[in-house]
């Protein structure tokens, strides 16, 4: 599920999104693993089927 919320950076106010399944989201052909876009932008994104990858840390492994 698409997940949102706002979050303040340098006193400005924007609104991030995600996955919470841990899926890429979709805007327009692009694809991104999170999406931090200025808030009332009205910039919406959709879950795709494609899984983020995890960077593997192989010195804890």
């Amino acid at each position: 599920m698409i997940k949102t919320e706002a979050v303040t950076i340098r006193d400005k106010q924007y609104q991030r999104t995600w996955s919470d399944a841990g899926m890429m989201i979709e805007r327009n052909g692009a694809r991104y693993s999170e999406a931090v876009d200025p808030l009332n932008s009205g910039r919406t994104y959709t879950e795709t089927d494609e899984p983020i990858e995890q960077e593997i840390d192989y010195e804890s492994a």
